[in-house]
């Protein structure tokens, strides 16, 4: 078969993507998904995270596609592909330049972009903190929860908030 858009090459990339309630499939070749900013399959297993998510069991070909790395960091002038290659950001400027794309990175390595859990309380404080404000703070924990479609964790939330309620 060959390339939807150059038709000149052997198709190795087949990309699927819904628009408007319909399927939208592409078959590229290594060169054409490139120049259109998708990573492929060598690419994604030469990087750091690929060889975890490799060593996780999970296989680099099923990752989704990604746009592409030209995207830069204002302060330091880091890249995107810098951080795909060392998995390393430049400095405190990258995770807001970068926040959509690592967003979408913890979501698929963690299930959510929100750190839900318990607060560490420093030693000295009493220990006790108000329970009004632990109830508005799982309350928020909850919407967080709900709006990244985190819907184990809201029930398990919820049922807290009853508890205290």
């Amino acid at each position: 078969m060959l390339c939807d858009n150059c038709k000149e090459r052997e198709v190795e990339i087949h990309l699927t993507k819904v628009e408007n309630d319909t399927k939208v499939t592409l078959h590229l070749c290594k060169q054409c998904a490139q120049v259109k900013g998708f990573e492929t399959g060598d690419s994604i297993l030469k990087s750091p995270l690929g060889g975890f998510i490799q060593a996780m069991g999970k296989g680099g070909a099923s990752l989704l596609p990604t746009p592409a790395d030209g995207l830069r960091c204002s302060a330091c002038g880091a890249t995107l592909r810098d951080f795909r290659e060392s998995g390393r950001l430049g400095c405190a400027q990258c995770y807001e330049s970068f926040e959509t794309h690592l967003r979408d990175l913890l979501r698929r390595l963690h299930g959510s972009s929100q750190h839900v859990g318990e607060r560490y309380i420093l030693p000295g404080a009493g220990g006790t903190a108000d329970p009004r404000i632990h109830l508005l703070d799982l309350r928020e924990q909850l919407r967080r929860a709900v709006e990244s479609e985190n819907f184990e964790l809201a029930a398990e939330l919820r049922d807290r908030i009853r508890v205290l309620e």
